[in-house]
């Protein structure tokens, strides 16, 4: 598990530095990705937002053992990220078409982060991303509670998103299922006070619904 905080919060207009000036992506009209891959592409990507731009992000679902890649690997925890190398069977040009692909269709942007173009969200594509990365939360849990598996802490979750840890505990609250009670109550006392009051009323919640 991973406590290092992603780039998930980080979309357009919210670059760390520099005014955050949109960059125009031209290109041809190939690589179009399929609905599977612009998953891949998006939780690619949520590695990189606001530190790297296009080059960086093909290399990651390329899974290259590139010098520079490995050494962001080393800084984001990477290997965690199942998007690092799910589209290696295409070459770098073809992923970098696909990555254009979602920048001209919306699902992601370049700005300048000073001098460098870096990676950013749009909200369709945070949308779409935020989505995903609360059912892979649940997937995780569920994997855990069948598993037997001990959790040692929950400080991984700790200063993610609001909106997607929000949509997380919804889609928790909505299974009605106590089974997730001994991680919630785990969670609970490491987290910031709003998020603790969330998970506070999903407790009740799924305490209530198993009686």
């Amino acid at each position: 598990m991973s406590n290092h905080p992603t780039g998930e919060s980080r979309q357009r207009g919210q670059s760390s530095g520099g005014a955050g000036r949109r960059v125009q992506q031209g290109g041809n009209k190939l690589g179009k990705p399929s609905d599977e891959e612009i998953m891949r592409i998006l939780r690619g990507a949520d590695s990189v937002i606001g530190t790297a731009g296009r080059t960086m992000l093909a290399k990651i679902l390329k899974g290259s053992k590139d010098k520079k890649v490995l050494q962001f690997s080393q800084d984001m925890e990477l290997r965690q990220n199942p998007a690092y190398g799910s589209l290696s069977h295409y070459t770098l040009v073809e992923i970098t078409e696909k990555i254009d692909w979602m920048i001209r269709h919306d699902y992601l942007a370049l700005e300048y982060n000073w001098k460098l173009p870096v990676i950013v969200f749009t909200e369709m594509g945070w949308e779409v991303e935020r989505e995903e990365r609360a059912n892979e939360f649940l997937r995780e849990w569920d994997a855990w509670i069948e598993n037997g598996t001990p959790v040692v802490s929950m400080e991984y979750l700790k200063g993610r998103n609001r909106g997607m840890i929000t949509l997380f505990l919804q889609k928790v609250m909505a299974t009605n299922d106590a089974k997730y009670l001994p991680l919630l109550r785990q969670w609970e006392p490491v987290d910031f006070q709003k998020v603790r009051a969330m998970i506070r009323e999903v407790i009740a919640h799924l305490e209530k619904s198993g009686r």
